[in-house]
């Protein structure tokens, strides 16, 4: 089995010397190793010295001088619009206050389905659609500079911040 052994951004490599790709979920595009089939069959161990957030247009450097394109699948979300920008900002704080992935679009918001933050959305007057989309969520402030490269962090600094609803880290 051939090993993908180097990550790539997606301006960082020649994206038309593609010989294949991977299509690959939001949580399945942040690993360090893992078997993965490609969008043609073949079976490839991606084996890389750090875990990497990979992105959709990313490229991966197989053992045997091959390039994949990475490519984000369509999965199930949220699409979040509002009547007016100020409104869509709101919007946005309140995600990012829960600490949600979220996708931001110049007029919308794209979140996984969470009947709660639903609710709570269609309750500030937004437009709430179910839709099938790659996903691919800004990046944090614990996050390496990757260009809207994303992935889960933990609080586990040794001093707690608080927020202003009520719970702390």
């Amino acid at each position: 089995m051939q090993r993908a052994i180097a990550h790539f951004n997606a301006t960082d490599w020649p994206s038309e010397q593609a010989a294949d790709g991977v299509t690959l979920t939001f949580d399945e595009r942040h690993r360090r190793r893992i078997r993965l089939c490609t969008d043609n069959g073949e079976e490839i161990l991606l084996d890389l010295p750090k875990a990497i957030a990979m992105a959709h247009g990313d490229g991966l450097r197989v053992g045997d001088g091959r390039w994949l394109a990475v490519r984000a699948a369509p999965e199930p979300l949220l699409e979040i619009r509002c009547a007016t920008p100020l409104a869509l900002s709101r919007m946005a704080w309140h995600l990012g206050n829960r600490h949600l992935p979220t996708d931001i679009r110049a007029d919308q918001l794209r979140i996984r389905p969470d009947h709660v933050i639903e609710a709570m959305a269609r309750a500030m007057g937004a437009q709430v659609d179910a839709i099938t989309a790659p996903f691919q969520p800004e990046g944090g402030a614990y996050e390496d500079a990757g260009g809207g490269h994303s992935h889960k962090h933990e609080h586990d600094h040794e001093r707690g911040h608080n927020h202003q609803d009520g719970h702390e880290h």
